[in-house]
């Protein structure tokens, strides 16, 4: 006989009386949301490790608040965002796969491409102005986004850090013209200009004539103080949250660090212990910001705790893409930020929800971030299906933070990155089940990898399994198409890229 076991505080929810506005049209307990996002995080550089066994990162990072919230909730060991930032941000913010969006690279000035020039092919006309909800903004994407969905359900929409969805000159890149009420530190710039509040969080000491488009806004208040960029947002956010606490509204909390992107700076409080450890001195500064980005975690975690909403709210953690070239290799993976290898496409995720996960569970089913936006709505109870301008390919995860059945187990994840850039070639590629093929688009190279018996991707298997390679080949140009998908165009004859070039 199968029993259903409710957990216990599931079952308190059930039975306590609910305030005002925190509960949905059926009746169930809105929860508080918080999606905590770290920039260019690789997989292992946590002392929380996401492999079988412990990494060598995994050794000399220290993140114990990852590590409590991971004992606290679930494991996510196969998470996948795009390989560089904007794709992924716009995919949380949207629902849609990269390829859909059309936003491939990263943004920053009014129609201006980051692309270098590639000896044989020419980038295709993607969307390099970011995101919008208008119409008539040149080579952006239009959407119902999702703060705007959670805002219309009743939620305080908070935005906190690095925003990074339009570029300059453009509504996108205000955070609030997406639905956050609040905005603290979110503009244009994927970086900040200075991590120090002694720089005023601005580039213009390391630039001739100053520039100030990486400045981050919002914080003169802690201009020229000793403060880390890190530790200021993380003040504003614990702030914000008190505020939002008493409203009797739930909140959807986007705490999207800087953190541990460029510029090098070392978080000062954190640094000197690494050095005395032994690690060279970059490692060192990585490792501080690291645990600078951690303490930010334990700091909030804290604050719901003393705030008594902690049993109330879920936490996702995550980064938007894997480390970058400048970084240690997140051994076993191949490949970092910007690579189609799980070096640049596999992310930490954790994600507690209290009284639903099982405190220090895996799940080792794999999830992509566009699947985030369809997550935290089914988690609001927003009724959202059927009311946005977009198509949304991600898929709901929520069943999974319960323990449930997994029912996305046999779907493809696709990436699509059709740029030439900072050395990186254009690839496309595909994951079904264990097996992955990545196109490469300038010499339509087609390369197959089993990731559950090669997670280093060390031996293309190709030439061994042509049938197979060919399969893939096949749903690849398939799912791209269904996506409509922009392809790089061969200078040689004008005609974009195909796969069926490289069958």
């Amino acid at each position: 006989m199968h029993r259903t076991i409710i957990p216990l505080a599931a079952l308190i929810l059930l039975i306590t009386p609910l305030t005002a506005g925190t509960v949905t049209a059926r009746g169930a307990v809105r929860p508080n949301i918080v999606l905590f996002l770290v920039d260019d995080m690789g997989w292992q550089e946590t002392s929380l490790p996401f492999h079988r066994e412990k990494t060598r990162l995994n050794q000399i990072y220290h993140t114990p608040n990852m590590e409590r919230l991971a004992a606290e909730g679930m494991r996510f060991t196969q998470a996948y965002a795009s390989a560089v930032c904007s794709p992924t941000r716009i995919s949380i913010l949207s629902g849609m796969n990269a390829a859909r969006h059309g936003v491939t690279n990263w943004t920053l000035r009014r129609d201006a491409s980051p692309d270098d020039p590639h000896p044989t092919l020419d980038p295709p006309r993607w969307n390099l102005n970011g995101a919008t909800t208008l119409p008539g903004i040149d080579r952006t994407v239009r959407i119902t986004p999702l703060p705007q969905l959670l805002k219309t359900a009743g939620y305080q929409t908070i935005h906190v850090g690095k925003a990074h969805f339009g570029t300059k000159g453009t509504p996108g890149e205000d955070p609030r013209h997406f639905g956050f009420d609040i905005n603290i530190g979110g503009h244009a710039a994927g970086a900040p200009g200075s991590y120090y509040g002694e720089r005023d969080f601005s580039s213009a000491w390391r630039t001739k004539p100053p520039e100030h488009i990486w400045d981050v806004p919002g914080l003169e208040a802690y201009h020229g103080q000793e403060i880390n960029l890190t530790e200021a947002l993380t003040r504003e956010t614990i702030r914000v949250v008190e505020k939002a606490a008493t409203t009797g509204s739930p909140f959807y909390l986007y705490f999207s660090h800087y953190a541990v992107h460029a510029p090098w700076e070392e978080d000062k409080r954190f640094y000197a212990k690494y050095l005395a450890a032994g690690l060279k001195p970059f490692e060192a500064l990585r490792a501080s910001m690291l645990e600078s980005m951690d303490k930010s975690l334990g700091d909030l975690i804290s604050t719901l705790d003393h705030l008594g909403i902690a049993s109330n709210t879920v936490i996702i953690f995550a980064s938007d893409n894997g480390a970058p070239h400048d970084c240690p290799r997140n051994l076993p993976l191949r490949g970092q930020k910007l690579s189609p290898y799980e070096g640049g496409i596999r992310i930490p995720m954790i994600a507690r929800w209290p009284g639903f996960t099982r405190p220090g569970s895996l799940c080792q089913t794999p999830v992509i971030i566009e699947d985030l936006f369809t997550t935290i709505l089914d988690l609001a109870g927003a009724r959202w299906r059927g009311r946005t301008l977009q198509t949304v390919d991600g898929v709901s995860f929520k069943p999974l933070l319960t323990g449930a059945r997994p029912s996305i187990t046999d779907r493809s994840l696709i990436w699509h990155f059709p740029h030439y850039y900072y050395r990186q070639h254009p690839f496309s590629a595909i994951r079904q089940g264990p097996w992955k093929l990545i196109f490469h688009h300038a010499d339509r190279r087609l390369e197959l990898f089993n990731i559950d018996d090669d997670i280093g991707e060390m031996t293309d298997l190709a030439s061994q399994y042509p049938v197979r390679t060919r399969h893939l080949a096949r749903l690849l140009d398939q799912r791209l198409d269904s996506l409509d998908a922009m392809m790089p165009v061969a200078r040689a004859d004008g005609r974009q890229v195909s796969i069926d070039q490289g069958r």
